[in-house]
């Protein structure tokens, strides 16, 4: 029988705050971390997937182990992004609604630095922040830690880069008899590195459902392409999800610009994510993301996490990640709250073995996509075509002159025989383009 809030020990206005949130059952990791939490002092390790709910599995016990009487910071909480992180301090915000006297402030990179110095003068209990953003504040003698009790570390796994020259910044300011609380989604030689050189010998671990990656409602398939096809299958896939919100992964910024380009010359409803980008950017294409508007994000692994979009039916890993746990973020994106969802990963011939790798590493089966025919795709290119012509604004500079000679070319034909006739030019023209790539592909004899 699942148990209530209640019955962990949470607070009764946090549990109605919970309750306008239509939260009422704990997930596995908030059963499993909430009491440990709240009743045991020392540090802890959680090894939970992502989306399983891991902000509420150490915000609710910290919201009530606040002493409010107190001015000083009692929590610091660092996250590997700007957008994990306000997707922390949002939560924690509405999990706090009915206790007021808590202050919660986000001190993250990619704001103004001077708004969050005058906050911080004011009383304050928990901070989120980024690791260079908290380290820049520090320098600044702009924050106080030395009274933290607690320090969080959450998505460690994702945040070892960042950490790795600024973790001792953070750590000397903070008191000796302190908490750690650290969560991931994966345990790498770095986290396990990370929690011997930070953390007391005596760290309680506990796994939540760890058996399989990600949700249980994931579809791991995988498709081999030829490099000149990869996108036009792709293109195959997306016209095929049509309306559905999915995020697809490349490896670099180049890469993801450059998919990003071509998805909207094709007319997808697309956006482009990755930390080159200014912050205003960034935070515009992410609401436009989860308001909907833009159906499918291009992204690069770290910009995109602090993604908790719902409804998220795809994953495509459009260049095979080079770290197992990469891809356990990745495919963490889809399947949330109970939902179903699809991991689609993109291989070459020579990438196809990588595969039983990552089954056998991750403990998952793969199962093989089927990739669209030369038939299917030629017919997505013409429907996409169709898309953009479409959607092409009319030429204003065009001389009127200009204008009736056409017309008066084409003004005979009915709409039909207007259409045909423009189809069979376009897949004219397609037809030689093809050939023209296939000869160039073709290697030249040496002379003899």
């Amino acid at each position: 029988m699942s148990k209530h809030f209640s019955e962990l020990g949470i607070a009764t206005p946090i549990q109605k705050a919970l309750a306008d949130l239509n939260i009422s059952i704990p997930t596995d990791i908030q059963r499993k971390a909430i009491p440990i939490l709240l009743h045991q002092k020392e540090d802890f390790v959680g090894l939970a997937k992502t989306g399983t709910g891991k902000t509420a599995a150490f915000g609710l016990p910290l919201l009530q182990l606040i002493d409010r009487e107190k001015t000083s910071i009692q929590v610091v909480i660092v996250a590997p992004t700007r957008e994990l992180g306000q997707q922390i301090y949002t939560n924690l915000l509405s999990f706090a609604i009915y206790t007021p006297e808590i202050s919660i402030a986000s001190i993250c990179g990619g704001t103004p630095i001077k708004p969050q110095i005058e906050l911080l003068t004011k009383t304050t209990h928990i901070v989120v922040a980024t690791p260079g953003r908290l380290i820049d504040l520090i320098k600044r003698k702009a924050i106080s830690i030395k009274d933290a009790q607690y320090l969080v570390l959450d998505e460690a796994d994702e945040m070892v880069t960042s950490l790795k020259d600024g973790l001792d910044e953070i750590v000397k300011e903070l008191p000796k008899k302190r908490r750690t609380i650290l969560f991931t989604a994966t345990m790498p030689g770095t986290i396990k590195q990370l929690i011997q050189n930070y953390m007391s010998k005596h760290v309680v671990h506990v796994e939540s459902e760890m058996e399989t990656v990600g949700h249980q409602g994931i579809d791991h398939q995988y498709v081999v392409v030829e490099p000149i096809e990869k996108l036009d299958v792709l293109m195959h896939f997306l016209t095929l999800h049509e309306g559905k919100q999915g995020i697809i992964f490349c490896k670099t910024k180049a890469a993801v610009n450059k998919l990003a380009k071509n998805l909207a010359i094709h007319k997808f409803s697309s956006g482009a994510l990755h930390g080159s980008l200014s912050q205003p950017i960034r935070d515009r294409i992410m609401e436009q993301f989860r308001e909907g508007h833009i159906k499918i994000l291009v992204a690069t692994d770290l910009a995109a996490r602090g993604i908790d979009v719902k409804d998220i039916a795809y994953v495509v890993n459009y260049h095979l990640p080079d770290l197992y746990e990469t891809y356990v973020h990745r495919s963490g994106r889809t399947a949330r709250a109970g939902a179903k969802g699809l991991s689609l990963t993109v291989v070459q011939k020579e990438e196809e073995y990588e595969i039983a790798d990552f089954e056998n590493e991750l403990g998952i089966s793969f199962h093989k996509y089927q990739k669209a025919d030369t038939q299917s795709i030629e017919d997505n290119n013409t429907l996409l075509w169709a898309k953009k012509v479409f959607k092409t604004k009319p030429n204003r500079e065009v001389s009127s002159e200009l204008k009736d000679k056409i017309y008066t070319i084409f003004h005979h034909l009915t709409k039909e025989e207007l259409m045909d006739k423009i189809l069979a030019n376009h897949l004219e023209q397609n037809k030689k383009s093809i050939l023209s790539t296939e000869e160039k592909q073709i290697p030249k004899r040496r002379k003899r």
